[in-house]
């Protein structure tokens, strides 16, 4: 097999109109709104193991090449941006294997992974030209990821949605760039064009962003979830780890609605994780994941005008800040 270089930052930047990744959300992220975000100039991803059954997850990345393709036939002075998607390499996802060898089979142009890192993974994707990013909380998990091959880093910081860590973007970036000068997402309350701008000063090549994507009506989220997005605030969110074993955040309205108490949550058993294929979906459901920016998200909308707007507001910063 003839490798195929993957994409640099800056080729991957190209290719965007503002550097903002969608982040993969489970549930939630599905070929409709993958498609959308692309369609809109920044990357859309979605969990493999969205795709239910296994066999469905062929089927939705032929749907994804074939629309984003038509689009771009039909557009080329605004192609769409590459898609992503995201591969849980936890040792109970037991569908590990049979999806990464349908993205290898269509050559998806970025993975990201996230709950482990391996060279196995790394090394298929690298053959067939994937860029992939693995998704970190600190220092020790980001040099684990490099050492074994993988080719970007997402610095997962404090205020994030889902399994989010608890360090400052500030810190965390500053020393990922002391040893890596590869491609770098930063993940945390980015919900603006400004938080997008501010994610490039602080020396990341990219913006990572899910939670105001919940509320986009291409969304797969039921209308309360989406409702209560628009409602809440950066008070509104808690940082748990009983739902999964790791850590993250979530709508205090959701945890309320299903009985318990926000503020007074047990801690889980870190060795009770399970990502596996037969992972409860109702939890997620009836949980709701959520970073702290949505104090940023005032309507349900489709993305292509939440696009608009986060590229006008990140241009007007840029001028602000250059003249």
């Amino acid at each position: 097999m003839t490798q195929t270089t993957p994409m640099t930052a800056a080729q991957l930047r190209a290719k965007m109109r503002i550097p903002l990744i969608g982040a993969p959300q489970f549930i939630v992220s599905g070929p409709e709104l993958v498609i959308a975000q692309c369609k809109a100039g920044i990357v859309g991803s979605f969990p493999a193991l969205n795709a239910r059954p296994a066999a469905q997850l062929d089927e939705w990345l032929h749907r994804i090449k074939e629309e984003l393709a038509a689009h771009d036939r039909a557009h080329p002075e605004r192609p769409s941006a590459p898609f992503a998607v995201n591969q849980i390499v936890h040792k109970s996802n037991d569908r590990l294997e049979h999806d990464v060898e349908m993205c290898v089979k269509h050559k998806v142009p970025l993975a990201i992974t996230s709950l482990g890192a391996r060279e196995d993974v790394y090394k298929a994707f690298r053959e067939v030209g994937t860029l992939v990013f693995h998704d970190i909380i600190n220092v020790t998990f980001a040099r684990k990821a490099i050492e074994k091959g993988a080719g970007g880093l997402v610095a997962v910081c404090a205020g994030a949605g889902g399994h989010a860590g608890r360090l400052s973007p500030f810190a965390l970036i500053s020393e990922i760039r002391e040893f890596f000068d590869g491609p770098l997402a930063l993940s945390g309350a980015i919900a603006t064009g400004r938080s997008v701008l501010a994610a490039e000063a602080l020396g990341a090549d990219f913006a990572y962003a899910g939670s105001m994507f919940i509320a986009a009506t291409e969304a797969n989220a039921v209308p309360a979830y989406k409702e209560d997005i628009v409602a809440n605030s950066a008070d509104g969110i808690i940082y748990t780890n009983l739902f999964t074993g790791v850590h993250g955040n979530y709508l205090k309205s959701s945890i309320s609605r299903a009985g318990l108490d926000p503020e007074n949550l047990p801690e889980s058993d870190p060795s009770k994780m399970d990502f596996g294929s037969n992972r409860p979906a109702k939890a997620w459901k009836e949980i709701w994941g959520s970073g702290q920016g949505i104090g940023a998200v005032h309507r349900i909308e489709p993305v292509a005008d939440m696009v608009a707007r986060l590229e006008h507001d990140y241009l007007a910063g840029k001028k602000k800040l250059c003249g």
